[in-house]
């Protein structure tokens, strides 16, 4: 059965006229996409084919499945349960698969029965903003949405019951960089803190988990603090672009139906296209002075050679004796809420302004052109104080280097870490 998509054309050309690039949405009027048809999916249809009977067909591949790993056991509970109802507004359809692995705990939030655990759902369209209606494909009980094991058997089992010509994971929950900030468990860094366990998946980890499940189009973090230098490189083999923000995110975080609308219109659209929507989504919804919003997409081929870059640039600094201009320009970099982390375009180009060493302004001057030239293929921001934000920041510390940052590819394979060390040091 098919049903007209009822959805005003504003939240789509809000979400992406102010945007630049090729968002695979050229063309269409705004008669176009309020009369766009989307058809709506069966509770039958959302029955994975390994769980049918052993008869059946596996299921044919659509143009898009979306992934969202949505760890609610926190106090982003509420959020959480709105934004499943978002992405309810448009569902799944002929084209594209939208599939949530969502976690709930005691404590937060008491809508829609107050259920507790973790379910897979299938999401299909439903209007009503109250309550989940999608069909729960799997109810697997207290599963540690922390645990970076469980992130990959989402993956895999999504991929082999609804295959897709190209995959976007959602990585839903807090995030902070590379490094974690969360005093449960301090050894561990990264994204999806599972309050109930204590637990969170690390940046390493997350890297190890892309490998297992055989890499995704484009990863998304609708979590703070997550687009940094560190987060990308780990990740740089495993995804094709990433997707994220410099700074803390809004409780409310991403606008789904601003997402998924798009996508829905235009299945076929490229990778680097849907990127790009999450990013004009994410800005669309965070008005210019009203919060803190910053996002951008990054293109994955190009973060090998930022590591290369950031190398180069390491040890032009450490031979150039200008400690001080660089400890100047660190300082005055546009920070974030850790302070720690700073937008590494802007803190290049200040050092290229400060530094009278030929050598070092060349390298900085290097690094702040391939993040603006070829990195960053979209970066926007809704509070003007963030307009030295460029699209990535990294971690360069003020006094105290955290030696965790040792455990990271881009320490291993540059000399960034020596770098940091030497900055910091007295």
């Amino acid at each position: 059965m098919k049903t007209l998509m009822t959805i005003a054309a504003t939240l789509l050309l809000g979400t992406c006229a102010y945007a630049q690039g090729d968002f695979g949405l050229e063309g269409l009027r705004s008669a176009d996409i309020l009369l766009t048809e989307v058809p709506e999916i069966s509770a039958e249809a959302a029955i994975p084919a390994a769980e049918k009977s052993a008869g059946l067909e596996r299921a044919a591949a659509k143009e898009w499945t979306v992934m969202v790993f949505l760890n609610a056991k926190n106090n982003l509970e509420s959020y959480g349960m709105k934004d499943m109802n978002e992405m309810e507004t448009v569902g799944s359809t002929s084209k594209v698969n939208v599939v949530v692995q969502m976690g709930r705990m005691a404590g937060f939030d008491d809508s829609d029965g107050d259920w507790r655990g973790v379910r897979r759902y299938y999401v299909t369209r439903d209007l009503n903003p109250w309550r989940i209606t999608s069909p729960v494909v799997q109810d697997l009980g207290r599963v540690n949405m922390g645990d970076s094991r469980e992130l990959t058997k989402f993956i895999q089992w999504t991929k082999a019951n609804y295959p897709a010509k190209k995959y976007l994971l959602v990585l839903w929950n807090h995030g902070s960089g590379w490094d974690k900030g969360n005093p449960v468990r301090d050894e561990n860094k990264g994204i999806s803190f599972d309050d109930e366990t204590g637990n969170n998946i690390d940046t390493p980890q997350l890297r190890r988990v892309l490998a297992a499940a055989g890499g995704v189009d484009v990863l998304a973090s609708d979590a703070c603090l997550m687009q940094m230098a560190e987060v990308a490189y780990e990740v740089k083999d495993g995804a094709k672009f990433i997707v994220g923000s410099e700074e803390t995110e809004p409780g409310a975080g991403y606008a789904y139906y601003k997402i998924l609308f798009p996508l829905s219109i235009n299945p076929t659209m490229s990778a680097e296209s849907l990127g790009r929507v999450i990013v004009a989504a994410y800005w669309d919804s965070n008005p210019i002075g009203f919060s803190v919003a910053t996002h951008s997409i990054l293109d994955g081929s190009k973060v090998a050679e930022l590591g290369r870059k950031m190398d180069e640039f390491a040890r032009a600094a450490m031979a150039s004796g200008e400690k001080a201009k660089i400890k100047e320009a660190r300082d005055a970099a546009q920070k974030y809420a850790v302070d720690d982390n700073k937008d590494l375009h802007h803190f290049a180009s200040l050092v290229a302004e400060k530094t009278g060493n030929a050598g070092l302004r060349a390298k900085a001057r290097a690094l702040a052109a391939h993040i603006s030239g070829e990195l960053v293929l979209l970066n926007m921001t809704s509070i003007l104080p963030r307009s030295n934000s460029n699209g990535i920041a990294a971690y360069i510390p003020g006094s105290w280097y955290d030696r965790d940052f040792n455990e990271l590819r881009l320490a291993r394979d540059t000399q960034w870490d020596e770098f940091l060390q030497w900055v910091a040091a007295r």
